[in-house]
């Protein structure tokens, strides 16, 4: 009965093709490749091996050994079994081109390029804006621009009561600075012409006149900065630039400063923003021209829509604090409830003017850096500008550049640059 048991087993095992398990030399699907070492010794494919090594293109990762795995040649539409079809990956980044949202490389998505007439597959047509592809998706609310208090009262420029800093327009636009806050008034009380605006710091309608410590010709000023904007587009690969903000402190008629940007030749560069609408990105602001927003301290003017009410479409925090505990994040003027913000980082000398003896401490790139992170996580909305006094001393400049590089506040703060 033992016996009779034993042959059943052993006929069960030979019809159903196990024994050959039990066989070192046993190739049950007679492809070339002994039971032992074949992951499919049933399958009658098994015996296809296209790049020769030994691996039966079943069990074969890399079938035609082309450096790409079957199933991503698969995904990348390429052939397999073919060396000489490998996945197109024009950037080299080792993304086949029908997966890569960025086919070309520039940091800029293929979609992105596409609705912009930009060619997705060419890296050199592309737009670099505040020297980075990547900024040019980040909308005009969702960027840090450094500014200057009082841009245009400069040592350097021969003014010498009221200074706000060591050097003029063309320092500061090296330096980095992006956003400029100036005073415009008329050169006297009688001469109140449209050519006669100047940018001037002092109290309007007092004596003397604010001008008569000292005077900057604005005309020159913007002349001069439109050039620089101007110059942004220098070695770059097809387009280049950056967006560039005014906020006017203004004691002239409306017509006076149109005048002014028309005589500069600002005013083709000025974007216009409709209240309650979303801020456009950077890129498209740089695309269409119009890199230029101006905004003044005075309500809206709708003959000069160019001309936005800073108190309407944005706020800021108190200014010029006697010392540094006093400096708070929370909302001095404005509607809080705008995105554009500007997070005004100045002390008062006990002179009632800027400080220059206290601006290396609150410029101080830790201090700024940390009183700058510590505003976004408690309004939940970066700053859009941080307005210094004497932006030489200390790393105004260099605090942005870390800020832009962060995606929220509480992201991995990167290396000082």
């Amino acid at each position: 009965m033992k016996i009779l048991s034993s042959m059943i087993v052993i006929i069960i095992l030979i019809s159903s093709g196990c024994l050959g398990i039990f066989e070192g030399n046993v190739d049950n699907d007679n492809d070339g490749f002994l039971n032992v070492i074949d992951d499919f010794p049933n399958d009658p494919e098994e015996w296809i091996d296209t790049d020769g090594d030994g691996i039966g293109n079943n069990a074969d990762l890399d079938d035609d050994n082309d450096g790409f795995t079957d199933s991503l040649e698969f995904d990348c539409i390429s052939n397999s079994l073919n060396n000489s079809s490998k996945p197109i990956d024009l950037d080299k980044d080792g993304i086949c081109d029908i997966l890569d949202g960025d086919i070309d490389g520039d940091n800029l998505p293929n979609i992105w390029e596409i609705n912009r007439n930009l060619n997705p597959f060419d890296a050199n047509d592309s737009i670099l804006c505040h020297g980075y592809a990547e900024y040019c998706l980040r909308s005009y609310d969702n960027f840090t621009f450094p500014e200057t208090h009082n841009a245009y009262s400069a040592l350097e420029d021969g003014v010498f009561m009221g200074v706000n800093h060591y050097t003029g327009l063309q320092a500061q636009w090296d330096g980095g600075i992006r956003a400029f806050m100036v005073d415009t008034h008329h050169v006297t009380s009688d001469n109140t012409g449209p050519e006669d605006v100047r940018f001037c710091h002092g109290s309007p309608n007092s004596f003397p006149h604010p001008c008569s410590y000292s005077e900057i010709d604005a005309f020159e000023w913007l002349t001069l900065l439109n050039s620089l904007m101007n110059s942004s587009g220098n070695n770059c690969p097809m387009y280049c630039g950056d967006v560039v903000t005014l906020l006017i402190e203004n004691y002239v008629p409306a017509e006076h400063l149109n005048n002014l940007f028309n005589k500069t030749g600002m005013s083709d560069r000025i974007y216009i923003h409709s209240f309650g609408d979303v801020w456009p990105d950077i890129g498209d602001l740089i695309l269409s021209g119009k890199d230029l927003v101006v905004f003044w301290e005075q309500t809206g003017n709708q003959q000069y829509p160019w001309l936005h009410d800073f108190g309407e479409f944005g706020w800021t925090t108190n200014y010029g604090e006697d010392n540094q505990d006093e400096m708070k994040c929370t909302i001095h003027r404005g509607n809080g409830s705008q995105p554009v913000w500007h997070l005004n980082h100045w002390l008062t000398s006990i002179f009632g003017v800027a400080d220059p003896s206290r601006s290396n401490e609150v410029n101080d790139y830790y201090f700024l850096l940390n009183r700058s992170l510590e505003c976004w996580e408690i309004m939940d909305n970066r700053p859009t500008f941080i307005a210094v006094d004497y932006w030489e001393d200390g790393e105004i400049t260099n605090v942005t550049i870390t800020l832009n590089k962060m995606e929220h506040w509480s992201s991995e703060i990167p290396p000082h640059p």
